[in-house]
């Protein structure tokens, strides 16, 4: 059985031996960080150092190299001036679902607010609402639709943090707290059988164009204004 707590001493372990008071930060996301993990899950670690070049890519590449379970290993590696440039809407849930094991992100977490919010539930939906008309027209593919299903865990989280001020990070734990249209995209992909018949296709997917469609219109106003201010 993997040992996820053991695995992360043996990575920060690795990662310090490279690059030492350099780190300003690890952390953990992802299945794993919310405790949803299953065997095939992907490890999403999160590494942030004073800068990054080139050459530290290729240092880090050869830590994990050397790695249990290198195949499942992804995430973010990053400088702290470039996150702190980064895009405030990916920071807004990037603060939040990132679990600390060294360090904190304090020096980003401040420059987020509910602009940054709204604006990262508008994208997420238009994002949605795009892949949903594209693969109903021309992909029809049951696996996508379920992947976009899954995907609209992350607008809901959004959504809910809007409505309410709290920031729901288990998908269990949001499920207890939604209602109505929102509770049943959060919960359809459990649905989901292996094979859906063309009208559970279309069923679905119009479910979920409907409901990207409503959050585009209810959440767009001014979103590019206070982009740009």
């Amino acid at each position: 059985m993997f040992d996820l707590d053991r695995w992360l001493d043996k990575y920060i372990e690795a990662v310090d031996a490279v690059f030492g008071a350099r780190i300003v930060f690890i952390g953990l996301q992802g299945s794993y960080a919310r405790g949803e993990a299953h065997e095939g899950s992907d490890i999403d670690v999160v590494l942030i150092l004073n800068s990054l070049t080139l050459d530290d890519l290729s240092l880090y590449k050869s830590v994990i190299a050397g790695l249990e379970e290198r195949t499942k290993i992804c995430g973010f590696v990053s400088g702290t001036e470039e996150l702190k440039a980064w895009d405030k809407a990916d920071l807004f849930q990037f603060c939040r679902d990132t679990k600390a094991l060294y360090g904190d992100l304090e020096f980003i977490a401040f420059l987020t607010g509910e602009a940054d919010a709204k604006r990262a539930l508008h994208t997420a939906a238009c994002n949605i609402y795009h892949a949903c008309v594209h693969n109903f027209v021309h992909e029809e593919s049951a696996e996508v639709l379920k992947t976009l299903y899954k995907s609209a865990f992350f607008a809901l989280q959004a959504k809910y943090y809007l409505e309410t001020g709290a920031y729901i990070a288990k998908r269990k734990d949001l499920a207890n707290k939604l209602q109505g249209e929102d509770l049943k995209i959060l919960t359809c992909p459990a649905q989901f059988k292996t094979k859906i018949s063309p009208a559970e296709f279309s069923a679905y997917s119009g479910l979920l164009l409907n409901w990207a469609a409503a959050v585009i219109k209810n959440y767009g106003g001014g979103t590019n204004a206070e982009t740009e201010n």
